[in-house]
């Protein structure tokens, strides 16, 4: 009963700390953004596709709704760390559409650029990585959706040096 306890306390003190909190980088809440992808999107299309030219379909509306859903009041919310060229949140797809996320709430999250080590530039690295290994066939589009959905951090990790502050992502050699 005592673990109980001190798990249970923990839980909840764990819960109480605001998001604003810059001693925890603002990570995506699965029961908040589980990840949601296209309905019958081809790998062919993922693979040909010029991602960044083509529309994207994420509304005002739909970025107040995502800051409200982590409890921000939007990309000037204390959470929203500033990096070295002024950027603060960025609206970001949980799997990439790159990787055939989708334009829905539930597949977006607050994401800084200033935080450290975890921020949109990491992710955004481990995003055009899991792509390229798609497409050259080293892993499936499910292992990369799921990879990104369940633990982004581990996927960069498995494919990137740990990142430092301030330096840009360094690709593992071995």
């Amino acid at each position: 009963m005592p673990r109980f306890t001190v798990a249970l306390g923990i839980f909840f003190f764990a819960s109480a700390i605001p998001a604003q909190s810059q001693m925890l980088p603002l990570l995506p809440n699965y029961f908040v953004t589980p990840g949601v992808t296209v309905s019958g999107i081809t790998l062919r299309k993922i693979c040909r596709t010029k991602w960044g030219k083509d529309a994207r379909h994420v509304t005002t509306a739909m970025k107040r709704q995502v800051f409200a859903n982590y409890g921000l009041t939007g990309n000037k919310d204390p959470a929203c760390i500033r990096d070295a060229h002024g950027r603060r949140c960025e609206i970001d797809h949980l799997i990439s559409r790159e990787l055939g996320g989708a334009d829905d709430a539930k597949n977006l999250w607050p994401q800084p650029y200033g935080s450290q080590p975890w921020n949109a530039v990491r992710k955004d690295c481990v995003e055009t990585r899991l792509h390229t290994e798609v497409c050259a066939g080293h892993i499936t589009l499910k292992q990369a959706q799921d990879a990104i959905r369940f633990n982004w951090t581990s996927a960069y990790l498995r494919y990137y040096e740990n990142p430092e502050p301030g330096k840009k992502c360094t690709p593992r050699t071995n």
